[in-house]
């Protein structure tokens, strides 16, 4: 076999388009730069929120079903209002207050969604600020019948404001996939009856974020799948594949009773302030999707 020749890394730069850096004229000191987004004059209007979104990043989540703590990705999207005056923000700011907490370990819980939506206000000298995060939340999950478990997960996002005049809101979501068996086919069917995976998502409020005394993601989570024809679990055996789908057979549900019934549970709870849910069914006889959606405010 012939060897070949090759030039050097830097010929072949050079042969593949790569030029030498200019000689500027322009300052390298961040002191003698032009601050464009501080440069002062009427720009007309205020913004509502200006920022960064889809940044990733490490986060810590903690549960009271196993695993008690993980590590997941975040989604984040990081904005503040901006002043008429000012032309634009500082956006490395964000970045620079996210990997402050990572450093820290962020554990993304509403106190610290809190904490950090209100130095974010600061740290930009704005009015006002926005964080909202999803990531996956995984929990141990074990068959109905010969116990093999396994990890099932659902999406979770949470959403917090800060308003100098208005102060703080915020906003909770899960997002979990079920089973659901149509009573309908049930009905008037002389045997079996379709069913498909259907996505309920739920969105929250609290009365007193800081003084729930359960794992905010259980319950919902708890609201969502108890309601449903069946829940969808990693690992099943035959057995267990007999008594989930039986299960489900014995229960049906049309997305309308889904969103009801859920709503039901939620509106039991005292610490609840305010919420919507949603099902969508993924039909299988049917070229289409079904949804229903039900919010209350107490």
């Amino acid at each position: 076999m012939n060897k070949k020749y090759l030039p050097s890394k830097k010929e072949r730069h050079k042969r593949f388009g790569s030029v030498p850096p200019i000689i500027g004229n322009k300052p390298i000191n961040k002191e003698d730069m032009t601050d464009l987004q501080n440069t002062p004059n009427d720009f007309l209007f205020s913004l509502d929120s200006v920022g960064i979104c889809n940044a990733k990043h490490p986060v810590i989540v903690q549960s009271s079903y196993d695993p008690k703590t993980q590590t997941t990705i975040g989604t984040f999207s990081l904005t503040t209002g901006l002043q008429q005056f000012n032309k634009g923000i500082n956006m490395s700011r964000l970045t620079e207050l996210l990997q402050e907490y990572h450093v820290e370990g962020f554990v993304l819980d509403l106190e610290n969604l809190y904490s950090f939506v209100k130095k974010l206000t600061e740290r930009m000298e704005q009015k006002s600020a926005e964080i909202s995060v999803r990531f996956p939340w995984f929990f141990n999950r074990i068959s109905p019948l010969l116990k093999k478990d396994g990890l099932a997960h659902a999406e979770i996002g949470i959403n917090v404001t800060f308003d100098q005049d208005n102060g703080f809101n915020h906003e909770v979501k899960l997002k979990v996939a079920v089973t659901t068996l149509c009573p309908c086919s049930k009905e008037i069917s002389e045997y079996s009856a379709h069913n498909q995976r259907g996505y309920v998502t739920i969105k929250a409020a609290f009365f007193n974020p800081f003084e729930l005394t359960q794992d905010w993601k259980v319950d919902l989570l708890k609201a969502a799948e108890s309601n449903a024809s069946s829940m969808l679990y990693p690992v099943l055996k035959r057995p267990d594949e007999k008594s989930v789908t039986e299960h489900a057979y014995e229960n049906p549900r049309f997305v309308e009773d889904i969103v009801r019934l859920v709503g039901a549970d939620l509106y039991e709870k005292e610490e609840i302030k305010s919420f919507t849910v949603e099902c969508r069914n993924e039909e299988s006889i049917h070229m289409h999707d079904a949804i229903a959606k039900l919010s209350y405010i107490k």
